[in-house]
This record gives C-alpha cells, structure tokens and sequence, in this order.
C-alpha cells in the first residue's frame, strides 16, 4: 500500500507571514482532508501509516507543522509565557495576554489553504488543533466541507480538567538532549495513553528519535498553552457552524477528559459523537480502523 500512494517530501510556504512546513499523502485531485496537530506536537505526529490509509480511501491528506512546532516558523523572540501566573490570573477572573491567540492559529490554517489553493477541506484538528478546526469552521464557512474534532475541547470553563499527572507531563520543560527527550517521551505517552491502547515502547523510542530531529522546543509549547489559554471559551462560535460536525473522543482520556469533549458536540448544532472505549489522549494504533472508518463515513454528509 505504501508503494501506491503517492506522499510529497516536505514543503515550505509562506502564510500569514511566517512559513508552515507541510506534505501530502494521496492524489492532488482527490478530495482534500486538512490534518491540524495539537499542542507542542508535530505533523508527523499524525503517523505516516494514519495518513497513508485515510489517502486510501480517496482523500488528498495534508499535514503541516504549526507555528512554534517542529520546522514551521519557531518565533523565539516572543519569549517563554508564565503559564502558571497565567492560569493563576485566570482563576482570579483577569484576562491574560499571549504572545498570539488561537485566531492567529486559525488563520494560518487558512493562509496555508489559500497557498495550496485549497477551495474547501474536510478539517481534522486533535486536541489543540481540534480547538483550531473548531475555529475554522465557525470562522471560515466557506472553506470548511466537515469539521472533525478529536480528544479537544470547547474551553468553556466547569468541565472537567487534566489529571495533575497529565499536566504534569504538558507542562514539563522538554529535555536539549536526545536520550533524556526519549525517556520523558516514553513516560509521558504511558499516561497519555488509554488502558485498551498501552504504547509500543519500541515504537515510541524510534517515533521520539524523529521528532527530537525535526525539532523540539519548550518555549514554542508555552507559548501554545498561552494561546490556548488567552482565547478562552468557544461556545458561541461552536453555536454557530453549520457543517457537519464529528466529535471523537476516548473515554480514558487523562488530558482532556470525556465531560468536556462531549460539551463540544453539545454546542454544535446535529454533532455526531464517537465514544472510543479504552482510548485515552494517543490516537492509538488501534484506533485507527474505528477513527478512519467513522471520518470516512462522516466525510459522506
């Protein structure tokens, strides 16, 4: 299968002012499906054998690095947010500011369309990047055939939150050296991961390797969560998408717990909902045959 599908090396172009890394699994002429990637993550974190079977099933499949991850633009002379006086400010009801918003994400992911010249996309965003997708419907209509939201939120406050050792691994510095960066990577992946899905050590010691390469940086994470946190609620744009909406989440989700994935397809308007049992914050390889399938289908309304 690997031999038929065709995938672009990685490209640079420029949008919204900085440059996005990104490449593509599947026909240029097929429908196309926009894969945004969550915090501190990078797009190859969307598996290479992930997007080769989604490309499968007809798609053109995009993937990209957002900025501050991996070889995307790093804007190292933002500098690092006080995550934790952010938080604290939050919790005393004052508004914080960040060095950019998730509106500024959103419109990356559409700078990155427009270079591409990509009308319209199926949008498919995990954890932080299901908060960009989100955005992008509600905000860019137009550019949006189905919206598909995995292991994200809807940042309305009174839901449920990380477990401490979830936050813990989110907001742990990430090593300069590669054999530290491969422990904390396994570490934290056991706590990510669900009970039905434990990781692959192996694997996951090989996928670490890849990422320390592309590029790891703690401060470019940060300022993410500042984003995230500066941005706040999504209700009323959740309240207004009109394309159909897919909401995945696993029920042993130690990051973003179920409660508060459910919220978002509460607020949008005929969501449908995939519960996966056993999965937790890891889109597992498991997964995939159930995840895949179900976009598929969703990608049919």
């Amino acid at each position: 299968m690997t031999d038929v599908i065709p995938h672009t090396g990685p490209a640079r172009v420029t949008a919204n002012g900085i440059e996005l890394v990104y490449d593509a699994f599947g026909s240029p002429e097929a429908p196309p499906v926009l894969l945004i990637m969550g915090l501190g993550a990078q797009m190859i974190d969307w598996k290479d054998e992930f997007c080769i079977q989604l490309a499968g099933r007809g798609f053109r499949v995009v993937r990209f690095d957002n900025r501050d991850a991996g070889q995307s633009t790093v804007l190292e002379e933002a500098g690092e947010p006080d995550i934790d006086a952010m938080i604290e400010a939050l919790e005393r009801g004052e508004k914080v500011q960040a060095p950019y918003r998730l509106s500024d994400m959103v419109a990356d992911t559409v700078a990155l369309l427009d270079a591409l010249g990509i009308e319209k996309a199926h949008v498919v965003g995990l954890s932080m990047g299901g908060m960009i997708a989100q955005l992008v419907a509600a905000h860019h209509p137009e550019r949006v055939l189905t919206l598909t939201s995995i292991m994200s939120s809807s940042g309305e406050p009174g839901y449920p939150t990380s477990t401490p050792e979830a936050w813990a691994c989110l907001t742990a510095p990430l090593p300069t050296r590669l054999e530290p960066f491969i422990e904390q990577y396994v570490s934290k992946w056991r706590v990510y991961a669900g009970p039905a899905y434990p990781i692959d050590p192996s694997a996951a010691d090989e996928h670490a390797t890849r990422l320390f390469e592309r590029g790891v940086h703690s401060a470019g994470r940060s300022r993410q969560m500042a984003a995230i946190l500066a941005s706040g609620s999504r209700r009323q744009a959740l309240a207004s998408i009109r394309c159909p909406a897919l909401v995945i989440h696993g029920d042993s989700d130690p990051v973003v717990p179920l409660e508060a994935g459910l919220a978002t397809a509460e607020f949008i308007d005929g969501a449908d909902v995939l519960v996966v049992e056993g999965m937790g914050h890891d889109l597992a390889k498991g997964t995939w045959p159930t995840v895949i399938a179900t976009i598929v289908r969703h990608t049919g309304r």
